[in-house]
């Protein structure tokens, strides 16, 4: 297990330094944000980071993420070029180092919630999904002036109810389609640099808005793996993506992927389920419906020896920055992660 933490570039409030200081810390995980989705990254980018990550210490071998284009997402005829460029980019990072490619498939959102800075009962506030909320947003109505966190801000709205718009015609079996044809051109290029790509789950996993959601369970997970049977076509185990839902068994699906050899990267995180959706929690078991040491239990019995990074933190002791990812909660869901990885290999022997 290589313990990573997620880093935006010189720009994040949380330095390199901060997060070396870590105890058990070893590897960075980043991406470069200075070129328009769809295009290739700069081998002087890519570089400057290395460069950046190596003199603080770290590791520079895990990408989160080059993002998939939307026409690839949507199967517009634009997709080859793009695709190519993503083959460029793989073959770019794989150049500098990076062994682990991280990704999603989700169509317009990354992640969708409906508030970030919810108080807990301990004072210190965290992200939550509230259906209710949702169900009251229209992204096709671009004179509503109602919106979510965590919505794309290079969308105008009118951009956005086009986006949208085009999707409501795609089912899922098109984005199995889509995503098949960006797979069978990706993967062998990866794994001819052998780098490992990791699809990351959607979040929620479940479609919203008519959006068209495909990784999402278990079951879609081996169709998923199916499609290009080879390790480099692998997963980033989210708990906290695929813990949403009471439907998904993490510590089985974790010793499941993890025995097959295709979970490549752990996001672990805990999420508390409520009536209408769920809250993120601090790390702990105890915090919310995740029971965390049976899931690190899982993935190390079962031969897991990838990159784990603590997922969404509470923002804890008046920090303020990027929702989510803050330095002091996360920087604490290491050290129990650590802890509950040593303890599960000396149980283990």
């Amino acid at each position: 297990m290589k313990m990573s933490f997620r880093w935006y570039g010189p720009d994040d409030p949380v330095t390199l330094q901060n997060i070396r200081q870590i105890p058990g810390m070893q590897a960075i995980v980043t991406a470069v944000y200075d070129v328009p989705v769809g295009e290739v990254w700069s081998r002087k980018s890519i570089a400057a980071l290395k460069k950046q990550t190596e003199d603080a210490g770290l590791s520079f071998e895990v990408i989160e993420s080059i993002p998939v284009h939307e026409d690839i997402k949507l199967g517009l005829p634009s997709r080859d070029r793009l695709i190519e460029n993503y083959c460029e980019n793989i073959r770019r990072v794989a150049e500098a180092g990076v062994k682990c490619v991280c990704y999603n498939f989700m169509p317009v959102f990354d992640w969708t919630r409906t508030e970030l800075d919810h108080k807990l009962p301990d004072g210190s506030t965290s992200l939550i999904y509230d259906s209710r909320q949702v169900e009251k947003v229209n992204p096709l109505l671009s004179d509503s002036d109602l919106t979510l966190p965590g919505w794309d801000a290079s969308y105008t709205r009118e951009q956005l109810r086009d986006v949208v718009a085009q999707y409501q015609s795609v089912t899922e079996e098109d984005m199995w389609e889509n995503l098949s044809y960006f797979l069978k051109k990706v993967i062998p290029v990866a794994a001819e640099c052998d780098v490992n790509m990791a699809i990351h789950p959607d979040d929620p996993c479940w479609s919203i808005f008519g959006l068209p959601r495909i990784i999402t369970c278990e079951k879609n997970l081996d169709r998923l793996l199916s499609i290009v049977d080879d390790p480099h076509n692998g997963l980033t185990l989210c708990t906290g993506s695929l813990g949403c839902s009471a439907k998904n068994d993490l510590p089985k699906m974790a010793a499941k992927y993890a025995k097959m050899g295709r979970v490549h990267f752990a996001h672990l995180r805990n999420v508390l389920l409520t009536d209408t959706g769920f809250e993120e929690r601090g790390h702990l078991s105890s915090g919310g419906s995740l029971d965390m040491y049976a899931i690190v239990k899982a993935l190390l019995e079962n031969g897991f020896d990838g990159y784990v990074r603590p997922d969404h933190g509470r923002m804890i002791w008046g920090e303020t920055g990027r929702a989510g990812y803050g330095l002091y909660d996360r920087a604490l869901g290491a050290c129990y992660l650590n802890g509950l990885f040593e303890a599960a290999q000396k149980e283990l022997g």
